[in-house]
Order: structure tokens, then sequence, then C-alpha cells
């Protein structure tokens, strides 16, 4: 077993974000935040045609890794990418990647 204490917490943060872009449609949801300001949850699943549940559940791995925001505006949610980790998630990636 690994020793917990030999971990970096940057370490930690790349594996959660690694994890949250593990499946293609959480990357094509990231691509089309990441190069627009917001979009609504609504639209996302007429941009992917996937069931508003399943929708759901990707927007909820994103943003529990930090890497979306959500905004009520009811009915609706409204997402962004969290520019900040965002930033961070690539930084991270570049250096574990050495490019």
């Amino acid at each position: 077993m690994t020793n917990p204490t030999i971990i970096a917490e940057k370490q930690k943060r790349l594996a959660r974000y690694a994890k949250a872009m593990g499946h293609p449609v959480r990357v094509y949801v990231l691509d089309i935040l990441a190069n627009q300001s917001c979009c609504y949850s609504g639209d996302l699943t007429e941009i992917i045609p996937i069931a508003k549940s399943t929708m759901s559940q990707h927007l909820k791995e994103l943003k529990n890794a930090g890497l979306i925001q959500g905004e009520i505006e009811a009915p609706r949610v409204k997402y962004c990418i969290n520019r900040e980790n965002w930033k961070e998630a690539q930084e991270l990636f570049k250096q574990f990647l050495h490019v």
C-alpha cells in the first residue's frame, strides 16, 4: 500500500481532475464550456444527445471536481467553467506530462 504522506497535494488535485475528465461526454462538456462564457444544462442536452439525467450526473462529477460551477436561474441551471481551477488543471497536466 502506498504511504499517503508521500502523495503531494498537487498529485491529489491532478488525480481529481483526471478522474472527472475520464469520460468522453465530460471532456466534450468541458470543451463546450471552455469556449463560451456559460451554458444552460438544457442547452447542453440539445448539443449532446443524451438523457437529461445522464447529463446531470456528468455535470455533477465535473462540479464536484471543481472544474465547473453552476448557478440556479430557476427553472434552469447555468454552468460555466471554473476559470481558476481550469487553469490549475491545465498547469498540473503540463507539469505532469512535461510539456
